[in-house]
């Protein structure tokens, strides 16, 4: 924790500081010693970026480029008793059309934002604990995978699948199980994520169960071991709800946006293992919402199915090992709508060395392939990542 002093006697000092070849001889100072106000500020942040070369056939074969995917600076602060705030900025490359393809610039924008209230504080390992905060705040799953998979390689399979955002503005509450047995997150956002303002009057409504039933297991691997169930429902509002012209006239309800999944997972320092199922319910308009056409409403159901490891073989096999380098292996399967057949599989492996404890490289071959008609392009592409936390 950095901590910020601040001297009240700054100036009162300046003045009583000797003039450069005055004779007069200066009294005492008896004066107390500037009192110091501390501040406890906390500030962290983590910054990665790669190497990046394109191999798959086509037009943009052996193009390549460096790139900071992303910087999060972040500050946290009391805000009087069991209060808190956490500001993170969000340093990211800008991809508005229109600019140059290659290079488009570098925005900073809030990521969190919020305010911490501590209702119930644990004291000792047995109690409960719930806290509230209220602002950009955290999606109830997103962030709590990154705790397993090395985010600066990629985007958890529930964020790169587009399930939903990482962060958005709302009120969310944590109750911590005892004796580390897990938690429970709720949240009612705006659902349209922390990039994008709100554009209709709907609401979503998220939670998740952790359990982390084996904290008191003898053997170290299944003391990390996590089961999550969640689940997500939200709506969004038709494209008709204005009602344009030759329409019957607005639509007031909206499309469901639903989701839920489970993660099981082991966390721990020579060994990661992470698997994710989920599904996801999108409500669509079809018709022109006309007499002639009238508007009618379309589900589709989609799916992922994930699972990676990160290994540490040499720690693994001797725990004092010096050698620090890991394996990393990621498979994600996602079936976009399931009632047609076309799927996107993605792989990933490489190999990652840690330079210290806070600062990582990795090498690493990512690909995403189409399969049975699937309307994406696939791609294969060579990495170098880096990572730094401070």
């Amino acid at each position: 924790m950095m901590r910020l002093s601040i001297s009240t006697g700054v100036a009162a000092l300046m003045f009583c500081a000797p003039i450069v070849g005055a004779q007069t001889t200066t009294p005492a100072d008896t004066t107390k010693p500037a009192a110091k106000i501390t501040i406890p500020l906390d500030f962290s942040g983590v910054v990665f970026g790669n190497y990046q070369y394109q191999g798959a056939a086509g037009p943009n074969k052996g193009q390549n480029k460096f790139d900071v995917e992303r910087a999060y600076l972040t500050f946290k602060m009391p805000a009087g008793d069991r209060a808190s705030i956490r500001i993170t900025g969000d340093l990211y490359q800008q991809t508005t059309p229109g600019t140059s393809s290659y290079y488009k610039g570098w925005m900073l924008r809030a990521k969190y934002a919020y305010l911490q209230y501590d209702f119930l504080k644990a004291t000792k390992p047995s109690d409960w604990a719930f806290t509230s905060r209220i602002g950009l705040v955290h999606t109830m799953l997103i962030d709590h995978e990154e705790n397993f998979w090395p985010r600066w390689m990629s985007l958890t399979p529930i964020e790169r699948a587009g399930f939903f955002s990482s962060a958005d503005a709302g009120i969310a509450g944590i109750v911590t199980l005892p004796n580390k047995m897990g938690e429970l997150y709720t949240a009612i956002t705006n659902g349209s994520g922390y990039a994008s303002r709100e554009t209709d009057r709907f609401k979503d409504y998220q939670a998740r169960l952790t359990l982390t039933p084996l904290t008191a297991s003898e053997m170290t691997y299944l003391r990390t071991f996590a089961i999550d169930g969640w689940v997500y429902r939200g709506a969004l509002a038709s494209k008709f709800v204005n009602g344009g012209a030759g329409e019957i006239g607005p639509i007031g309800s909206g499309l469901d946006r639903n989701r839920y999944g489970v993660f099981v997972g082991i966390r721990d320092p020579r060994l990661v293992v992470g698997v994710d199922y989920a599904q996801r319910q999108d409500g669509g308009d079809t018709g022109a919402n006309t007499v002639a056409s009238p508007r009618g409403v379309a589900d589709s159901t989609g799916r992922l199915v994930a699972g990676y490891v990160v290994a540490k073989p040499f720690r693994m096999m001797d725990a004092k090992s010096s050698i620090p380098l890991g394996i990393v292996l990621r498979y994600d399967q996602v079936t976009p709508n399931t009632s047609t057949s076309p799927k996107i599989n993605t792989f990933i492996g490489g190999l990652s060395w840690d330079l210290n404890s806070k600062t990582s490289l990795s090498f690493d071959y990512q690909e995403a392939t189409p399969a049975n008609g699937a309307p994406v392009a696939p791609t294969k592409t060579y990495f170098m990542h880096w990572v730094a936390n401070f």
